[in-house]
């Protein structure tokens, strides 16, 4: 790793320290605000298609599946108050009707999506770090030329591919969990099945966000200090052991941000109390908002996790040293 002699010289920084330096840090410098919101558009643009032309028919299936049916009659239509949907057969009509239809039409969307996510990254992780060290002369041309100058593109995507596949293993796993739970709910004494499944679900989504923070360091990793792939994923793991907590706090944040936002506008189109794009807008926003602030918090997190690495491994060479003395 180089060691910038500014950043050696920050101050530790707890969970709430981190959060205050990344706030501070981006409106130190004009450039970067202006570089953030240039390479945000496209991945805003891309966003909002694909809610516009996909949330609205995933809601209605939903919403179809868990409507009363009714049948005609010669004084009207009756609701036939017997009939309750079980979670399974809900699922399974989900899966043939909904996912599978549109599951390459997906996969295609999101690798557009992942790809300009990850230009996005790339300029946001590495203009932080240049304001971060003090490069408050750095124009926008330099923001944006540079990254692509000394880092590249195949590094960071062998990292995020990494990245992804892990994220996405976890959350199939939590997906299969919150499945089964729902499946039990509809046995009878199976009260200690949705106990199981429900702990279960809670130890997985809590080493999701932990392993968030790693990958999303290691993402930080490749791109500063040209790693890639595993070796970013494993030099993330070593650098944090001790700021863990610290990580795992910051990545709460914005899992907690994404998701309040996600069930608000699922709301306001399930209602249909607002337009679908309105909604659609304000959900997409925010998670370009999000994601601005959760690289430049982690670049912030990772020189700390580095500072603390140095003057540890400092302080065990001097012991060594002094042992030989």
């Amino acid at each position: 790793m180089e060691n910038n002699p500014v950043l050696m010289m920050k101050d530790k920084l707890e969970f709430f320290g981190i959060i205050k330096e990344s706030l501070k840090l981006i409106p130190r410098n004009t450039s970067f605000i202006i570089l953030t919101f240039l390479t945000s558009f496209p991945y805003f643009c891309f966003l909002l298609f694909l809610e516009i032309n996909f949330q609205q028919p995933l809601i209605d299936a939903i919403k179809s599946k868990l409507t009363t049916p009714t049948y005609d009659d010669p004084f009207g239509k009756i609701i036939d108050l017997s009939w309750q949907p079980r979670p399974i057969d809900v699922i399974r009509e989900l899966i043939l009707d909904v996912f599978l239809p549109s599951l390459l039409p997906g996969l295609l969307y999101l690798g557009m999506a992942h790809l300009l996510h990850l230009l996005n990254t790339i300029t946001t992780v590495y203009s932080a770090s240049m304001v971060y060290a003090g490069e408050g002369t750095a124009n926008l041309k330099e923001m944006l030329c540079r990254p692509f100058r000394t880092v590249g593109l195949k590094g960071p995507l062998i990292t995020s591919t990494y990245a992804l596949i892990l994220s996405t293993l976890t959350l199939i796993g939590i997906l299969s969990l919150s499945t089964h739970f729902f499946v039990t709910s509809s046995i009878h004494a199976a009260s200690i099945f949705k106990t199981a499944f429900g702990l279960a679900i809670i130890a997985l989504l809590t080493k999701y966000i932990e392993w968030s923070a790693i990958w999303n360091m290691g993402m930080v990793i490749s791109i500063l200090d040209e790693k890639h792939g595993d070796v970013a994923l494993g030099v993330s793991a070593y650098i944090s052991r001790g700021c863990r907590k610290r990580g795992f706090l910051s990545m709460l944040v914005f899992f907690v941000w994404w998701v309040s936002f996600r069930l608000i506008c699922v709301y306001g189109v399930w209602t249909e109390s607002i337009s679908l794009v309105m909604v659609s807008v304000g959900e997409v926003f925010s998670v370009c908002v999000g994601n601005v602030m959760k690289w430049v918090v982690f670049t912030v997190y990772f020189y700390d996790c580095k500072k603390r690495f140095l003057e540890k491994k400092v302080d065990v060479e001097q012991g060594r040293s002094a042992e030989r003395v």
